[in-house]
């Protein structure tokens, strides 16, 4: 009896000395991640700007994001990077994987240069895609003039603005390639050997074995993509920064709003018009946006991989 009543008190101080050791972590998780998600959901309902007191109005601010048509014109950019941009980024990164799981010679070498844009800065990345979209003075359209081709004006004309943005996606599709390629090199080489001897040529083997051995890891980065598609800003506010001489207050979202993501507007929104009732209201939509193309995405490559396995 006396072993278990030492035995409890000793289990309710290591419980007590482990919470306490969780404590910082806790009250931290509170204060920077609950209470800020707790105080935008009820700003959402509100009329609010950092010099007045919130005043509750209720749905009011949702119904003016249907009625703004910025709103459906950076929905309709930012779905526009989430549905072209992912595919091609994962596509891009699956081809890099390939060619450097079966790359024999200076693997270290060859891994660290596709690896490498994905570790520069994002603030000195994007500048020095600005100097090389110039259509001036810019490298890619120096190329395109010696192939006897005019170059556009990248982030000039509304046409190829948000082009030139998936082409700066393509850059940092280093971290994806190196997750890729440990999938692939995961996969037993029992089943290429096996698919050998009964006749299977190269393309049997990439959507019978390869695809199937790593479609968990595309998903997975799919949804990554897709989420952090949706929160496209960094890259185009410096954009619309540099474009209009690092101006103060202004709100822009490049030549006719092209490139005018939803993250973008909700900054404009929150900072710019002082509407921070707005913004909020912004920002939970989105939330409820992705979690739901999240559902959707899992629930559908989840079929797909289990007929792939299937077959």
């Amino acid at each position: 009896m006396k072993k278990r009543v030492k035995q409890s008190v000793k289990d309710k101080r290591n419980n007590l000395n482990g919470f306490l050791f969780a404590l910082p972590w806790i009250i931290g998780f509170l204060c920077f991640s609950i209470y800020p998600l707790a105080s935008s959901l009820y700003y959402s309902f509100t009329s609010f700007s950092p010099v007045s007191d919130p005043v509750w109005i209720g749905m009011k601010n949702f119904q003016n994001i249907f009625q703004d048509p910025l709103v459906v014109k950076s929905l309709k950019n930012t779905l526009f990077m989430s549905f072209i941009s992912t595919p091609l980024n994962l596509l891009c990164a699956l081809c890099l994987a390939l060619i450097c799981a079966r790359q024999q010679k200076a693997k270290g070498v060859v891994r660290t240069i596709y690896f490498l844009p994905s570790v520069i800065p994002m603030v000195a990345g994007t500048m020095v895609w600005i100097w090389m979209f110039d259509p001036t003075y810019g490298i890619i359209n120096s190329v395109l003039a010696k192939l006897g081709i005019r170059g556009p004006a990248w982030l000039l004309d509304p046409k190829t603005t948000r082009w030139s943005l998936v082409m700066m996606g393509l850059w940092h599709v280093g971290t994806a390639m190196l997750v890729i390629m440990n999938a692939v090199q995961e996969v037993s080489s029992s089943y290429y050997e096996a698919a050998k001897i009964d006749g299977a040529n190269v393309f049997d083997l990439f959507f019978h074995i390869t695809i199937p051995g790593i479609a968990h890891v595309i998903v997975y980065q799919a949804i990554l993509n897709l989420i952090n598609s949706f929160q496209y800003f960094q890259q185009v506010y410096i954009i619309v920064r540099a474009s209009s001489g690092n101006a103060i207050g202004l709100a822009s979202g490049g030549p006719a709003n092209s490139i005018l993501m939803y993250p973008l507007y909700i900054f404009h929104n929150a900072f710019v018009y002082m509407d921070m009732g707005k913004a909020s209201a912004m920002a939970w939509l989105l939330f409820l946006v992705v979690a739901a193309m999240t559902v959707i995405m899992i629930k559908v490559t989840k079929r797909v991989t289990e007929g792939m396995g299937g077959e």
